[in-house]
């Protein structure tokens, strides 16, 4: 993720409630997460794994991510490149770990996009998507240390930047 405006070309649509079980299926869990990541979503949209790219999004409805705790189901879209997912509300614990792997996460309670519709993100804290055919979607403001976390991509990736600049978490000069 870049501070620039960032155009995202494919929009995968999904449902209500897609839980971390259709992300990350429980079967493949003894794997690494580049096997998981090759069944994420194959009840739900068969194919997705094969035919996702790197800088295309998820919109889907409700409750994305309820379920288990488990941070694959965050990693697998990692894995397969998904510069961001927009709902209007997330499963909590799958939110936290979205961030923390370098997920950008946007609520955003419009989700009637067109599969061939191409997004915008204007910089700053991400809070408006321009579609192609100029209609503005309002988001939730992104607090900044989580877009610093996703643009970094993670938590710990994003605690190495700030170490190597000399700026330690949690003190003040």
């Amino acid at each position: 993720m870049t501070d620039a405006n960032q155009v995202w070309h494919k929009i995968w649509h999904l449902g209500d409630d897609v839980d971390t079980d259709a992300l990350a299926p429980g079967a493949y869990m003894q794997h690494g997460v580049d096997v998981i990541a090759s069944h994420c979503l194959e009840n739900l949209l068969p194919g997705f794994a094969q035919a996702v790219r790197p800088g295309d999004v998820i919109v889907a409805g409700r409750n994305f991510g309820i379920g288990s705790s488990r941070e694959q189901a965050a990693a697998v879209l990692v894995q397969l490149g998904v510069a961001a997912v927009i709902a209007p509300s997330f499963g909590g614990l799958f939110f936290r770990n979205a961030f923390n792997l370098g997920l950008l996460l946007l609520t955003c309670p419009q989700s009637n996009l067109l599969l061939n519709e191409e997004l915008v993100m204007h910089g700053g804290q991400g809070l408006e998507l321009v579609l192609t055919s100029g209609e503005r979607l309002q988001c939730d403001p992104v607090p900044d240390f989580l877009l610093q976390m996703a643009r970094a991509g993670g938590l710990l990736p994003s605690l190495k930047q700030r170490l190597a600049q000399g700026r330690v978490p949690g003190h003040t000069s």
